[in-house]
């Protein structure tokens, strides 16, 4: 009898687990986060893939005809050659009327310099005054292209007549299609920029506030809050994060590279410290709720294929020293430092040898750290992110190292994904694209890196002498919108490789995630670091900075993740595999 009670009982927690699980599915926030994130992946591709370029197909077949030909004509890359590359970059399923509609509504505030209203609103009179400027430049950048390119021109006819034999004149056409290209470049960006016309965003944006209330608020309802509650205080959260994105749109913090995250956070902590964050507000600060969805689709945007284009030199920068600096970082907290909160000690570590914020929050849930603990490893990463866009490129052009070395080397310390392609950007474009590819390869770890913490959380820091770790409790703290983030890498992944590389850019590039997935990743992670600094009270805070024991670790562990980073670029695209960078 006692057996089969004790059977039934059994039975019956296993029944009601079963149960727990299924309707966690639409209870708990991170399942919401993975659906709400797939809705607009799916969304995307249904607005943009049946509109690609009319004339798509044919252009990119007669442009790949070039390349062909030029490959086997030229042994570098030719003005044809990037002329054909650019053919097919100028195809956009954004440019269609649709996502031109789509990009109006979902605008961020413009650029401006000295008017701050610009930012949301521009006259006729304004935008034809606007429109002259912009004439102006772009007839300069178009002449100094058009002189570039004649340059090019003689110095390709001349290594042409050599046969390409002679490797002087093939240098030199080299360096003269290079700077033809940049020159090219500038001018196609000036020419983008001469129709501006009238604009008032305050429209668009109010009614973008209340589809993202509506859209998030759905979770909060089924998840048992109140929709109402949240709807009203989302809407002081969003004024914040316009905000934040206008002071970001300045010219002069544009050019500094001080971000929307930095203001976002700077203006929720003026806020919480200074009057307070209103109570009717709090039910809208959802720091996980906006961020975890953001990585979901965040997880749309990391293609394996891509990944393999750079090769294991890339490989090995992202995915041996990363996990390497980490759990250096995470001794040195705890035997040296004597850090003494464990989970503070992984978030810092995570966050400044993975990816910055993303990882910082994927580790926080595993190990289940405070608020005021991820709240400082982001304010860490932020600083130190925005110093190391500047410097670093600065130091590389000094020291006269190669552009793909410090595009590495940038790629595989920069925390934030955007800071790196802008830093990349300040040296070339072969560094750009080396610097952003090892970042995405990077990011893929946001998944393992988290499963790997709950794991050793559960078995190591939080285990109970004698009793076994069960893998339903790695499950429970296993952060579950990774799973949303890995899925949505592969699914892309696999979409991108059935369309072929150059129509997946056109509607999946340049459609489905560069019209809907990135723009509204920005959102979410404005309005998550909006979250953070209404959150955060600098009281709460000041225990953590005790003996500067946090600033040591990321310093430290950071200078660690710069000199290891640096010797394995170099073995690996200098040493192991040359051939692969000289194909860069």
């Amino acid at each position: 009898m006692e057996e089969k009670k004790r059977a039934d009982d059994n039975a019956q927690v296993v029944t009601s687990q079963a149960k727990s699980s299924f309707s966690d599915l639409w209870r708990i926030e991170d399942y919401w986060a993975i659906w709400l994130g797939f809705l607009l992946v799916i969304f995307g591709a249904v607005l943009y893939f049946p509109r690609g370029p009319a004339n798509m197909k044919q252009t990119i077949a007669q442009a790949n005809a070039i390349l062909e030909a030029e490959s086997q004509r030229a042994p570098f890359k030719s003005i044809a050659w990037y002329q054909a590359v650019d053919a097919k970059k100028r195809l956009k399923a954004t440019s269609s009327p649709l996502g031109k509609e789509i990009k109006s509504f979902t605008s961020k505030p413009k650029k401006w310099a000295a008017n701050p209203l610009y930012a949301f609103f521009m006259g006729e009179e304004a935008a034809g005054t606007a429109r002259k400027k912009a004439m102006a430049k772009y007839e300069v950048a178009r002449k100094k292209g058009a002189a570039a390119l004649e340059r090019a021109k003689a110095a390709e006819e001349a290594a042409s007549a050599a046969g390409f034999l002679d490797e002087s004149l093939n240098a030199a056409a080299v360096k003269a299609i290079d700077v033809w290209h940049a020159a090219h470049t500038k001018a196609s960006k000036a020419k983008s920029v001469i129709n501006v016309h009238s604009y008032s965003l305050i429209l668009s944006l109010i009614c973008l506030m209340i589809v993202l209330a509506i859209f998030f608020g759905m979770g909060q309802k089924v998840m048992g809050h109140s929709m109402t509650k949240f709807m009203v205080g989302f809407a002081f959260v969003f004024l914040v994060a316009v905000l934040s994105y206008t002071a970001a749109s300045n010219a002069t913090m544009k050019h500094c590279g001080i971000g929307y995250a930095a203001w976002a956070i700077l203006f929720g902590l003026i806020i919480s410290n200074t009057v307070g964050t209103p109570k009717w507000v709090m039910p809208a600060v959802q720091t996980e709720y906006y961020i975890k969805t953001g990585l979901v689709l965040l997880g749309a945007e990391i293609l394996f294929g891509k990944i393999l284009l750079i090769g294991i030199p890339g490989i090995f920068v992202a995915w041996v020293v990363t996990p390497t600096v980490l759990i250096c970082t995470y001794i040195f907290g705890q035997k040296i430092v004597k850090m003494p909160s464990k989970t503070l000690n992984i978030t810092i570590s995570a966050d400044m040898s993975v990816c910055g914020v993303s990882a910082a929050i994927a580790t926080a849930a595993a190990c289940r750290a405070k608020k005021e603990e991820l709240t400082l490893a982001v304010g860490f990463s932020l600083v130190f992110t925005s110093i190391m866009m500047i410097a670093m490129p600065a130091i590389i052009k000094l020291v006269g190292m190669p552009y793909i070395l410090g595009g590495a080397w940038m790629g595989g310390t920069i925390d934030s994904t955007g800071a790196v392609a802008a830093a990349g950007a300040f040296l070339s474009k072969r560094a750009l694209y080396v610097a952003a590819t090892i970042k995405m390869i990077q990011n893929v770890l946001i998944g393992v890196i988290a499963f790997g913490v709950a794991i050793y959380w559960c078995a190591r820091v939080e285990c109970v002498p004698g009793q076994r770790v069960s893998a339903m409790e790695i499950w429970h703290r296993f952060p579950k919108f990774v799973l949303g983030f890995m899925t949505a890498s592969i699914v892309s992944s696999l979409v991108y490789q059935h369309l072929g590389n150059d129509v997946a850019y056109v509607l999946i590039d340049q459609g489905a995630i560069g019209g809907m997935s990135k723009i509204f990743r920005g959102w979410f992670f404005c309005l998550a670091f909006v979250s953070i600094g209404l959150a955060t009270n600098f009281r709460e805070l000041k225990e953590y900075f005790k003996g500067g024991k946090p600033l040591i670790l990321y310093v430290c562990g950071q200078s660690f993740n710069l000199i290891l980073t640096l010797i394995m670029a170099y073995i690996m695209f200098y040493l192991v595999f040359p051939e692969i960078t000289a194909r860069i």
